[in-house]
């Protein structure tokens, strides 16, 4: 993976081979952005970079040694730990990321590094409510990988994929290492939901912010799949930065699913406005009947539709992405989203995110978000 393979964020890969360069290497670093904005992928591109011996112009020269087997990752000084599990499991079994080195291969092959934590357990089978988890097995294994000298570059890399997946006790286990590592050796954890990591984590490494990727970058990827000029704008509008989405959208993926959303939202909000609260009960089950990825990913939709409901409330329709019954129902809607409500409401949606991923009772979490919004809707 080289730097110029990745969409987007220019200034920041620029920024980072720079420092490579320079010969200033943190030894532990916490990428973080959702994975739609190429954060795994970033990383991957900066270990090839520090371990290729042909760099230019910023980039590795993707053709070496080094380079070949960083893209297939099989470097023997590149270790990857991600979170892991399976159904039926033997009691005492400890399951690691080397057994599943396959699927993880084959899925970086096919989403070039862009995908889910649930596109990921839906590859290990893990069902509904299974996820997967970094035990304190891994973090053994981290620290005995890491031990042994580096084999054909100067440095050896650990990537860790969500480390917020692990338990308390697989995170305590590295933090020695991860404040006095061996020489030449690298950690990059790269995170979602960097607010769920332990704060002795974090305080112990430098972040890289890996924010959205830009409008432009991603109306080029949607032209280069075939769309209209009109159609590659409005889309890379409404990916919000993230190739996952734009990838969905220039499917046709999410169309049904949008629409379940968009109808979830309105329900809330007619039931919010009207104060009938007995109905809001019915709607936080209904909610509960989506998967992890879909609650997300209706929090997501939340988000967006209420800002443009705000920006028409401003008066900055002309620059509103919305159309059809979307559009319909946020200008209606508008008048009761402005300055007094628009940041609570936004907090409220991002601590009912922040409770479902980790693991709160959906019923709970949605019934009190339910009549949280129902306060805050009546507040203009």
């Amino acid at each position: 993976m080289k730097f110029s393979d990745i969409v987007g964020h220019n200034e920041l890969k620029r920024r980072l081979a720079q420092q490579i360069d320079a010969g200033r290497v943190s030894h532990a670093q916490l990428f973080t952005g959702l994975a739609g904005y190429g954060t795994l992928p970033m990383a991957l591109a900066y270990v090839q970079y520090l371990f290729c011996p042909n760099r230019k112009d910023g980039d590795s020269c993707g053709v070496c040694p080094a380079c070949q087997q960083v893209e297939a990752l099989a470097h023997p000084d590149l270790h990857l730990v991600y979170p892991v599990n399976k159904r039926e499991k033997k009691s005492g079994e400890a399951v690691t990321s080397d057994m599943f080195i396959k699927e993880w291969r084959e899925i970086w092959q096919q989403k070039r590094g862009i995908f889910s934590a649930e596109e990921w357990y839906d590859r290990l089978d893990l069902g509904k409510t299974m996820k997967g988890l970094i035990t304190a097995k891994e973090s053994e294994e981290i620290i005995r990988k890491l031990s042994f000298k580096s084999y054909s570059s100067k440095y050896k890399a650990m990537i860790i994929w969500l480390p917020e997946a692990m338990n308390q006790e697989a995170a305590n286990k590295i933090l020695k290492i991860l404040e006095e590592p061996w020489d030449n050796t690298l950690f990059i954890l790269v995170s979602e939901h960097p607010e769920l990591l332990l704060q002795t984590i974090t305080s112990r490494t430098q972040e890289v912010a890996i924010g959205r990727i830009d409008v432009a970058s991603l109306e080029a990827e949607a032209l280069a799949e075939g769309k209209t000029q009109q159609e590659a704008n409005i889309m890379a509008r409404l990916a919000g930065g993230s190739l996952l989405e734009l990838g969905e959208l220039i499917r046709g993926e999410v169309d049904e699913a949008r629409k379940q959303y968009f109808e979830l939202f309105c329900r809330l909000m007619r039931l919010s406005y009207n104060d009938r609260h007995l109905e809001l009960f019915e709607w936080a089950d209904d909610m509960t009947a989506l998967t992890r990825e879909g609650q997300r990913q209706f929090f997501l939709h939340s988000v967006r539709l209420l800002r443009e409901s705000y920006m028409l409330h401003a008066g900055l329709g002309s620059i509103s992405y919305l159309w059809g019954e979307e559009r319909e129902f946020c200008t209606k809607f508008a008048p009761f989203i402005g300055n007094q409500n628009i940041e609570i409401l936004i907090a409220e949606i991002e601590r009912a995110m922040a409770q479902i991923a980790q693991n709160g009772s959906p019923r709970i979490v949605f019934t009190h978000f339910s009549l949280a919004v129902s306060k805050l809707i009546n507040r203009l």
